[in-house]
């Protein structure tokens, strides 16, 4: 059976950073598993090397769900296939970004075929809150979508 992962990065009480937490809590009220394929929802948070630790046993698939900022406007989505993880030369054991956790788990020689990334353009990550903006929370379920489709693989 084909093995997929989703992992979800952020920091609830950083408002917006809590978007992959939110997407991934929107997925766990589904049946992750009826698509044929065998799927793992993982809360990263802020401790990548966790990602970096479950990738050893084994992925066909990852999908990174995080707040991720490339000058769009606050709640605009993105998925985007990861081609290259650069090298790494040294280990550092918070690994809060996605970036660092994929090149620990390079180094390791743990990376899956196919890496993607389901992102949103944040408002703010700074104000101590739970809450997410309005359009970032309006964004969550467009990306779970998203995840939803990528978590389909062929048999």
């Amino acid at each position: 059976m084909k093995r997929v992962l989703v992992a979800a990065f952020g920091n609830e009480l950083r408002g917006d950073d809590g978007f992959g937490i939110a997407v991934l809590r929107t997925l766990e009220a589904i049946q992750p598993n009826a698509y044929g394929v065998d799927v793992r929802l993982l809360e990263v948070g802020t401790g990548g090397l966790w990602l970096a630790q479950e990738l050893l046993s084994g992925y066909d698939r990852l999908i990174i769900v995080d707040a991720v900022t490339r000058n769009t406007a606050p709640g605009t989505v993105c998925v985007l296939r990861i081609e290259d993880v650069p090298a790494t030369g040294h280990i550092d054991m918070h690994l809060a970004v996605p970036s660092r956790a994929l090149a620990a788990a390079k180094a390791l020689g743990a990376l899956p075929p196919e890496t993607f990334l389901v992102g949103c353009e944040p408002a703010d990550v700074e104000e101590l809150t739970t809450e997410l903006s309005d359009s970032v929370r309006k964004a969550v379920p467009a990306a779970a979508n998203h995840v939803r489709s990528l978590m389909e693989l062929p048999r």
